[in-house]
């Protein structure tokens, strides 16, 4: 088979590697082995099958016991995880992934391709994420055990950039390919990978205790004996923990905004801006389009308008969020700045609710409405009730919703909501990451992540559809451009910030952030100096 791509030597993570505070790992002391990294996690998660839940906690405790086929450099270049080589062919329509030998699972199972073919057929094509990319594909076959070939209905541009560990972690066929439904199964709960750590133990609403694998494939991996997550809700006490050396990393909202500088300055603490560059989150507040006044898109740009969202960046964020200009994070390839503004303006906001015959009543009230804010700490609970001011001087009147991860995630996901504050990755690529809150197709209740706003364009669908398969950056560029333009128009959700965080660790743990998916990946490289 003719080749555009030669063949991909494994690539391992070597002493020349970069480390978390930027200073190259040859410089650094060797690393030792033993230890084990105690991280805060907050909030607790769903359960830990992250095919099936893909909120940030999730994914950060399962990257170390699940893995994809890749993983992504600080640059976003594809790097080999369970695939040690790949191939395209010169058509673009075949991906064959060649496998790292003697993986085995952490029962003691043997990991192949079929595992690869029935994760992505019989999982992940359900799932929010990787069913955009699982409609591009014809087939996924396993030629031999060594080997797993995806073949593509057309050209998609961002295939190889779909494969980290949120939407492509591959489970074990013997213990998922049973009667039970997946939603039910115990292993949920309890993972079984191939990753660096194996699961041991969770106590609810105290702590995830994950243990080293002493068979892992990637030899001489991992450094530590173990990883505890520590379920601390309280952000004095997190904040705390990681001053007083009770916990070694800390990453996204686990420190308050308004701690993070002090924290940077003590003597024992590191901070990192490394790690996010797969993810650039974006922090918005979904909006329910199959209910009124939401369908009307002057209420939404009217909610726009309302919106203090410079005070919500600086003043509430401290400078972790930028404010955002519509649906792609300034950091994410694609990007374009030149679209409609929406300025803090109540008078404009007023306006539009009055065009629409929103009249206030006795009370000075023009419409009723709910907000679940994002649970995921104190900064955004302070933003909802910001927001719950803002509005309430255009005379919309909002009710704080307070909800569970869980409760969160189900109500959006079934549309049970009027607004919900989220924080959503965008996965380097438009096609990936951001296409999926959008698409008229992929509107499925049930499904959190999705376009759980319900808003539904054709035209936004043809230039995401057209985008995801351009040969060229030019002609992508040119396609979110555009799309771009109409979402910012059409105001499916209001987007308040970039959002820029940081991961702080104390400086005895070395290797804290190694690629581009940050303490999400395996964190096999990372290790713990002695006292």
């Amino acid at each position: 088979m003719k080749r555009i791509l030669s063949r991909v030597a494994a690539i391992t993570l070597s002493l020349g590697a970069l480390s978390a505070g930027g200073v190259a790992l040859a410089e650094a002391p060797t690393p030792q082995y033993g230890g084990v990294l105690s991280a805060i996690l907050n909030p607790e998660p769903p359960n830990l099958n992250v095919a099936l839940q893909q909120v940030a906690v999730t994914q950060l405790v399962a990257g170390k016991v699940y893995e994809s086929l890749l993983t992504y450099s600080f640059d976003l270049k594809p790097q080999p995880s369970l695939a040690k080589s790949w191939e395209v062919s010169p058509d673009q329509l075949t991906y064959t992934f060649h496998l790292q030998p003697n993986v085995s699972w952490h029962d003691g199972k043997p990991f192949s391709a079929d595992d690869v073919v029935f994760t992505y057929t019989k999982v992940l094509a359900n799932t929010p994420r990787t069913r955009t990319l699982m409609a591009n594909v014809e087939s996924v076959t396993a030629p031999d055990p060594q080997t797993v070939v995806f073949r593509l209905k057309q050209p998609y541009s961002a295939f190889l950039h779909a494969f980290d560990i949120g939407g492509g972690a591959i489970l074990p066929k013997h213990l998922y390919d049973v009667d039970t439904p997946i939603t039910q199964n115990p292993h949920n709960n309890a993972p079984v990978g191939t990753g660096p750590f194996k699961f041991k133990h969770w106590e609810r609403g105290s702590y995830i205790e994950l243990v080293k694998n002493p068979a892992y494939w990637k030899e001489g991996r991992p450094y530590l004996d173990g990883i505890t997550y520590r379920v601390i809700p309280d952000a004095a006490s997190r904040r705390l923990a990681l001053e007083q050396g009770t916990v070694q990393q800390a990453w996204l909202q686990d420190i308050e905004p308004i701690d993070q500088q002090r924290l940077a300055k003590l003597p024992h603490i590191g901070e990192t801006k490394k790690g996010y560059e797969y993810w650039s989150t974006m922090s918005w507040i979904e909006l329910n389009g199959g209910r009124e006044p939401f369908s009307d898109k002057r209420f939404r740009q009217a909610l726009m308008y309302g919106l203090n969202r410079d005070f919500i960046a600086e003043k509430i964020m401290y400078g972790t969020g930028t404010v955002a200009t519509g649906p792609i994070h300034h950091n994410t390839r694609f990007y374009d700045a030149n679209v409609k503004r929406y300025p803090y303006d109540p008078e404009k906001a007023i306006a539009l609710l009055d065009e629409m015959g929103l009249k206030p009543d006795k009370d000075g009230v023009r419409a009723r409405v709910g907000l679940i804010p994002l649970p995921y700490g104190e900064m955004s609970r302070r933003t909802a009730e910001y927001i719950k001011q803002n509005l309430g001087k255009i005379g919309v009147q909002v009710t704080i919703e307070n909800a569970d991860v869980g409760g969160w995630t189900s109500r959006v996901g079934n549309w049970d909501y009027d607004m919900a504050g989220n924080g959503v990755f965008q996965y380097g690529d438009p096609a990936i990451g951001v296409a999926r809150t959008y698409l008229g197709s992929n509107i499925k209740q049930g499904m959190m992540f999705s376009n759980t706003s319900r808003y539904n364009n054709p035209k936004v669908d043809e230039l995401f559809n057209a985008a995801a398969q351009a040969p060229t950056e030019e002609e992508r560029q040119k396609l979110y451009t555009e799309v771009q333009q109409i979402l910012v128009e059409d105001v499916p959700l209001l987007w308040i910030a970039d959002t820029n965080y940081s991961v702080f660790h104390n400086k005895r743990l070395h290797n804290v952030v190694t690629t581009g998916l940050g303490v999400v990946d395996t964190q096999s490289d990372a290790w713990l100096s002695k006292e």
